[in-house]
């Protein structure tokens, strides 16, 4: 049993970056995140309940080690490279670079978020989490997961320019 949630947690790895990434803003601080989750679950794999979403319970010891992560940090500057994320390839056609700016304008505004926000929304609407899950993965109730999302997405579609489309959509918004 062991061996099998070993393989599924090397399979979730690029999904755990997503999530890091998603909190620290930072892929250095993301794979270091990712490696004390990694660390702690292993450490730990008589914690996990057989029969549970996996996927869950890493999200969880993710968040919980960022938690721990933030509350000793000593504040730091970061660099953002703001100029590299905004290179385009000039043999890009005009769709390709259009969808590239989009995304970036996208990855801007979910930046812009608070946290506890940007959290949910990865958890539900890029992981797919049910709210439930994502609640049990971030400690707090359902009721609180589902404003935060609302307020998520509010905050995405009055940032992005659009009327009703992110705020009004239920996409990964599931029970």
């Amino acid at each position: 049993m062991h061996d099998t949630i070993r393989q599924e947690m090397i399979e979730m790895l690029p999904r755990l970056r997503a999530f890091a990434r998603s909190l620290t803003r930072d892929q250095t601080q993301a794979d270091d995140l990712v490696q004390v989750t990694c660390e702690k679950a292993l450490r730990n794999l008589a914690g996990f309940t057989p029969g549970t979403r996996l996927d869950s319970w890493l999200f969880r010891i993710l968040r919980n080690a960022w938690i721990d992560e933030v509350r000793t940090r000593v504040p730091q500057e970061t660099i953002e490279d703001s100029e590299a994320a905004g290179r385009l390839v000039s043999i890009d056609g005009p769709r390709r670079t259009e969808a590239r700016l989009e995304l970036a304008a996208v990855g801007r505004a979910m930046e812009a978020l608070p946290e506890d926000q940007r959290s949910v929304l990865m958890l539900v609407c890029v992981e797919g989490l049910r709210y439930r899950e994502a609640a049990a993965a971030l400690g707090v109730p359902e009721g609180t997961v589902m404003s935060r999302l609302s307020r998520a997405r509010v905050a995405l579609a009055a940032t992005l320019g659009m009327t009703g489309g992110v705020a009004g959509a239920r996409k990964g918004g599931r029970r």
